[in-house]
């Protein structure tokens, strides 16, 4: 015998749906459960979907089978659910203005550049996505503005620095990877990815083609061609690599237990480093700890890069040419650094102008 079922229906945005139950109760249940479903808009995904589900959604069609590392979808989901999922997530995607937006990043105001200019990368993503997928009329995120925020920036060593930088070298257990990023510019990671094959003694130069993840072990390409490059080897370098010189396959800079370095293990090198470099310049110690810094807070493995950088700047390197040792994709990233102010650069540019003043015009035209 055929059983009865107690129907009941809703119609949303013009749409009807049905729920059965065997009861009055089950059934009024589940209806009140779709009406709350078609609420939070986890039916289907179209304007009425809220801006949380939406995430979940984009992220899973457009993100995570994209070839990205997990460290970079860890970083959408700290700027959503960190920053736009609090103030907006349940909301439908459709009723989201550009004045939603705006109030977000706003209230980011003072953070770092980078920060801000990531969490409107994250909203102008999702937004333009759900434009280009006709699932909203027009998009909210498309002339957001940033918030006053700092730029921080790496900086090249100074003076002092340098002379302290290269007597630590001498003796540490981190120094040869330190005159590595001082000599060549490349990053800790793409140190780190090196094998003894990668370093051309015949050639005089040393190939880069790989690095090890940021937050990760993974050994990855670069992330555009220009990261692929080959680097010349200066002198007082070699002089350091040739008696350390190992098995073509062997990582050039190993762990105490001979593995290959890490994103961890890198930090904890220059740490080590760092401290040594602490007390060589000064530090005031108690029972072996350091009481009083001396080292500069913002000192790091970057700014061993940056230096290199400013290095063929001031030994006249054509800034085409400091773009490919660099490994930058884009010549205005090498043109922020080239272009920094640097007291030393400026007196000797201001010297050519009193020289060519006292040159006579038949000298010129000579």
């Amino acid at each position: 015998m055929k059983k009865d079922y107690i129907k009941r229906s809703i119609t949303w945005d013009g749409k009807r749906y049905y729920v059965r139950g065997k009861t009055d109760k089950e059934a009024n249940e589940k209806l009140g459960e779709l009406r709350a479903t078609l609420k939070r808009g986890e039916v289907t995904i179209g304007e009425n979907t809220t801006v949380e589900r939406w995430y979940k959604e984009w992220k899973a069609l457009y993100k995570e089978n994209s070839g990205i590392t997990q460290k970079s979808l860890g970083a959408y989901d700290e700027k959503f659910y960190g920053y736009i999922c609090p103030a907006i997530g349940g909301m439908k995607i459709k009723d989201v203005r550009d004045v939603h937006l705006q109030k977000i990043l706003n209230s980011q105001a003072g953070l770092s550049y980078s920060h801000v200019s990531k969490l409107r990368m994250v909203m102008k993503e999702l937004f333009s996505r759900a434009r280009k997928s006709r699932m909203i009329s027009f998009d909210p995120s498309e002339d957001l503005t940033l918030p006053d925020a700092k730029k921080a920036g790496h900086r090249a060593i100074t003076d002092t620095e340098r002379l302290h930088i290269l007597r630590v070298a001498e003796t540490h257990p981190s120094g040869l990877w330190i005159l590595m990023l001082l000599y060549t510019g490349i990053r800790p990671g793409e140190a780190a990815a090196l094998l003894w094959k990668d370093v051309d003694f015949e050639q005089n130069e040393i190939h880069i083609y790989k690095a090890v993840e940021s937050g990760s072990e993974e050994i990855k390409g670069p992330k555009t061609p220009s990261g692929v490059r080959d680097i010349p080897i200066r002198q007082e370098l070699r002089d350091r690599l040739l008696p350390a010189q190992g098995e073509p396959f062997r990582p050039v800079f190993v762990t105490r237990a001979g593995n290959r370095h890490n994103s961890n293990s890198i930090l904890r090198l220059w740490k080590s480093f760092r401290r040594a470099l602490d007390i060589d310049m000064g530090a005031e110690l108690y029972r072996n700890k350091i009481i009083k810094h001396v080292v500069a807070d913002d000192l790091t493995p970057y700014c061993l890069r940056h230096t290199f950088c400013t290095d063929l700047e001031a030994a006249g390197v054509p800034i085409n040419i400091a773009k490919e040792l660099m490994g930058h994709s884009d010549i205005s990233v090498t043109a922020n650094i080239y272009t920094h102010k640097n007291q030393s650069v400026l007196h000797a540019e201001m010297c050519k102008l009193d020289v060519a003043k006292r040159v006579a015009p038949e000298e010129k035209n000579a």
